[in-house]
């Protein structure tokens, strides 16, 4: 829980050192950790909920060649001690509706996580390790993501968001099992 209090501390005192004219929204929620998406092979393999903070900027004006995306700073800390990550990236949003969105995420992700079992293969010990812990292979992780938005009003809304973090055999190799967190954040869109 710690790691939850000191992220979330961190987004917030990030929060005040941006400028009012480039921070856009501020989002806080709870990430159901390691889910079954496709392969339930390593669901289920760490404990506890994620705590989950983002910021997200105003898309700059060079970017409105990619369709204006917005990029984030995020922080994600598991309440039970076990894989926590920070990432930075851009989402796109789309409104398909009044008062509704979708987004789509792209980022890089870094995190404290089990990378390999310290045990040789055919150590009884290296079976039981990964019984319990996702074998990720990569320190840093890239971040996909995406969400169901809803606004409430003009300040506050609502998001379903689903989010996927593996290196892909691109900035990483060797191990890949990659996590698939789902849940619900809050979203504060500050004054434009």
């Amino acid at each position: 829980m710690h790691r939850a209090i000191l992220s979330f501390s961190c987004i917030l005192a990030f929060a005040g050192q941006a400028s009012a004219d480039l921070l856009d929204e501020a989002r806080l929620g709870v990430m159901q950790h390691n889910i079954c998406v496709q392969d339930c092979n390593n669901a289920d393999k760490e404990d506890g909920p994620n705590i989950n903070g983002e910021l997200v900027f105003k898309s700059p004006d060079f970017l409105s060649i990619i369709w204006a995306p917005r990029p984030y700073v995020m922080a994600s800390a598991n309440t039970a001690g076990n894989t926590s990550f920070g990432a930075v990236g851009l989402v796109w949003n789309w409104h398909f509706a009044e008062n509704w969105s979708l987004e789509a995420g792209e980022g890089y992700a870094i995190h404290d996580g089990t990378l390999e079992s310290p045990f040789p293969q055919g150590d009884p010990r290296g079976d039981a390790f990964t019984e319990e812990n996702v074998l990720l292979g990569s320190r840093d992780l890239f971040r996909t993501s995406f969400a169901l938005n809803y606004s409430f009003n003009e300040r506050w809304g609502g998001q379903v968001m689903y989010e996927h973090l593996s290196h892909g055999q691109i900035i990483g190799n060797g191990r890949n099992q990659g996590l698939d967190n789902l849940g619900v954040r809050v979203i504060y869109a500050f004054g434009h």
